[in-house]
């Protein structure tokens, strides 16, 4: 069994507001840590803009992948995206990963007077979207009559290097999304669902509800489900390191029944996906046993430092 398992890819996620020399040294750093990809949100908040700190995090390593963590679908039409990331495979040299989402978070829709419109219609745009991008991303011209987009005869150019595409991300709490990634992506994302008011649900944190999404995107993927990477990353809480576990999940229980009026045991809360708490060597056996038991191999680990002894000692293999 153990020969059948993927290597384990990190990624770090950058979001703050620096110069380009100081990005890149960040960037730079996490190359030489091991992680496979440094990923930028897409958010109208106090960030950098994906597309530009994607091109100097390229310019600036040599083997580091770039990604989105990830686009949301509705804030660009597919024919631009789909230049803007095809110029950055090719600016990278083929190290680019697309990360991409339907959109969740309504008050940057409100913001700018976008229509935050329910989750089918949403989860309906990004798949046509998702259609749009690889069909620009092909040989030949394109054209596409859907509900939402219109293509015709359009040469998306430039091509990308990575062929057919570059990897797609598509993540999701939900079965709606995660079958379209099941069908469509080459990473699935598994994410916790939301409530309403930006709230994560808190059984969608545990290994259970997680056991269960993958049993959606297995149903889906068919035969293609062995060539899919699975990915988790932190949600709820911070990443802490300590030798005091069960005091810190003690802690997440109680801010999560504040917050939710839902009760999760300390138990369910040290073996969620979705929470990283414990000491470097407990993570460590941690996700091997994710890896082991659920077939996980991509991890979203927050910013580059806080798990960097664990992806020293798991990365690549």
């Amino acid at each position: 069994m153990a020969g059948s398992l993927r290597p384990f890819r990190f990624l770090a996620a950058f979001q703050a507001v620096v110069d380009g020399a100081a990005l890149a040294a960040t960037a730079r750093r996490a190359e030489s840590i091991g992680f496979s990809a440094l990923v930028i949100p897409d958010h109208l908040i106090e960030q950098l803009s994906p597309v530009p700190a994607m091109a100097v995090v390229a310019a600036a390593t040599e083997t580091l992948r770039i990604g989105t963590f990830v686009v949301n679908n509705d804030l660009r039409h597919p024919a631009v995206l789909a230049q803007d990331m095809a110029s950055l495979d090719v600016l990278s040299g083929g190290r680019l990963e697309i990360g991409i989402g339907a959109g969740w978070n309504r008050p940057e829709y409100d913001a700018i007077g976008l229509p935050f419109e329910p989750v089918a219609i949403r989860v309906e745009r990004l798949t046509e979207s998702v259609a749009v991008l690889k069909g620009l991303f092909g040989d030949d011209p394109f054209s596409f009559h859907g509900g939402y987009y219109t293509i015709t005869d359009h040469d998306g150019q430039p091509k990308p290097v990575q062929r057919p595409h570059p990897p797609l991300l598509i993540g999701g709490g939900g079965r709606r999304t995660l079958s379209l990634a099941a069908r469509e992506a080459d990473i699935v994302g598994l994410a916790p669902r939301q409530l309403s008011g930006q709230r994560v649900e808190p059984r969608s944190l545990t290994l259970a509800a997680t056991e269960e999404k993958i049993a959606w995107v297995r149903e889906a993927a068919g035969d293609r489900f062995d060539r899919l990477e699975l990915n988790v990353y932190p949600s709820s809480w911070e990443i802490v390191v300590t030798d005091h576990a069960r005091a810190e999940a003690g802690r997440v229980v109680d801010h999560l029944r504040a917050r939710t009026g839902i009760e999760l045991t300390e138990d369910e809360v040290l073996e969620s996906p979705h929470l990283f708490i414990g000491s470097v060597d407990t993570l460590v056996d941690k996700i091997q046993g994710l890896r082991a038991r659920l077939g996980i191999s991509s991890f979203m680990l927050g910013e580059v430092d806080e798990l960097a002894p664990v992806v020293e000692r798991l990365a690549g293999t």
